[in-house]
């Protein structure tokens, strides 16, 4: 019987051979863009302008751009299918970017900078939420039952953890070429990498693929209003709370090594959080099926939660280095759970939707925390920017504490098999 249970698993499809290779090595490059959009938009603001303030106010600028049309656009790649969707704005941000840089060096007035960083968010590709849901529906109609759990389970750990890693080198690209070339070059980089790669994203066979809970018109099985059920919604503020992490986090610790007289290594220092958290948004995938979804986010949560409570103590890089260590424990498994969540309860023909409502809440929540906690810094200092970052990992924490409460039984069994 073990014989012949094995042969049928080894005759059985893997996710990777679904998908293929390139689709893996082209959907992560092409994050690359979102990644850096974000922090060259604020370096050339900040170099062409000469002002710190319309810097952090563009960067903010971007956030609600994707805000206001990220969700929009991910139902529109519900409807009509991602490929059509993404290389429309593949070539609409690719052209954004570049007219974004041209406007900051003309005599343009600051709102025209403004219009056009809302400009560069509405038209972003959000690739990394069109994957997960891209893959999400690959494992749900084309592998056996018995495997899309654990496979769901590994998906949305790669993915975060992919998402973690472009998202430390994606400031570092911005800053090299902005060294080498000039600050105008990570936005002019990001146009060509959004148009080639994100284009090659769109145009990969699995970009073809439409979710068999779409009927021949393209309509959802399911009503919009089940995207607005307490249950999903509960989500969406947890991983707003990650995001606004995220963006008070690096803005604070920026500050607390500007005090120091070396700003440069606030991103050194970041690091220490953001490789510990990919390695263990990895390890996700082998956690027991025992230790339940609603379980991890409380149990990550309230880690990043405890290790946030140690920035009211640090008083050198070596203290917050073990600060962010631990935080670090907590931060990817917690993200990569509510991503898991998301997928569990995306309504019928929704999925795109869902997952571009997490990917907004993530990068809202970073140009809102960034905005915020770079003003209290300049105006109040380090210390009370740093009790922002306690604020958001709360944020996170509380969220799971009322999705504990409103996952019943039969939504926590659910939840746990994903």
């Amino acid at each position: 019987m073990t014989r012949a249970i094995s042969s049928q698993q080894l005759t059985e499809p893997s996710l990777l051979r679904l998908a293929g290779l390139p689709y893996f090595l082209i959907a992560f490059i092409a994050r690359l863009p979102f990644a850096m959009m974000v922090v060259g938009v604020l370096t050339v603001v900040v170099s062409a302008r000469g002002s710190l303030s319309l810097g952090g106010l563009t960067s903010a600028a971007v956030g609600l751009g994707t805000a206001c049309f990220g969700p929009l656009l991910g139902a529109a790649a519900d409807r009509f299918g991602q490929r059509v969707v993404l290389v429309s704005l593949a070539l609409a941000n690719g052209t954004m970017l570049l007219l974004f840089t041209a406007v900051v060096y003309g005599t343009a007035s600051d709102g025209f900078v403004l219009l056009a960083a809302v400009g560069i968010g509405a038209t972003a590709p959000q690739v990394a939420p069109l994957s997960r849901s891209r893959l999400v529906t690959l494992i749900s109609e084309r592998m056996p039952e018995s495997r899309r759990a654990k496979t769901v389970s590994g998906t949305m750990a790669y993915e975060s953890a992919a998402d973690e890693t472009v998202f430390v080198f994606g400031p570092f690209f911005v800053g090299i070429l902005a060294s080498a070339i000039a600050p105008w070059a990570p936005l002019v980089g990001a146009a060509v990498l959004t148009i080639v790669f994100v284009g090659a994203f769109a145009l990969h066979p699995s970009g073809r693929h439409v979710s068999q809970e779409r009927d021949i018109d393209g309509k959802a099985l399911s009503a919009v209003s089940e995207l607005f059920r307490p249950q999903l919604l509960i989500v969406v503020l947890g991983i707003l709370g990650v995001g606004i992490f995220f963006g008070t986090m690096l803005t604070s610790l920026t500050s607390f090594m500007a005090d120091r007289g070396a700003p440069e290594q606030a991103g050194l220092l970041y690091g220490v959080m953001g490789v510990g958290s990919a390695i263990l948004a990895l390890g996700v995938a082998w956690l027991p099926p025992a230790f339940s979804l609603r379980a991890r986010w409380l149990v990550f949560s309230g880690i990043l939660f405890s290790g946030s409570l140690l920035l009211g103590f640090v008083t050198s890089p070596a203290t917050m280095a073990l600060a962010l260590a631990i935080m670090g424990i907590g931060i990817g498994p917690t993200l990569v759970t509510q991503y898991s969540f998301g997928a569990a309860r995306s309504p019928r023909g929704r999925s795109a939707t869902v997952m571009t409502m997490l990917g907004s809440g993530v990068i809202v929540g970073q140009s809102i925390g960034a905005a915020v906690a770079g003003e209290l810094a300049e105006n109040v200092g380090t210390s009370a920017a740093l009790l922002l970052p306690m604020i958001a990992a709360f944020i996170a924490f509380a969220a799971g504490v009322a999705n504990w409460v409103l996952s019943g039984s039969g939504t926590r069994r659910a939840a746990a098999a994903v």
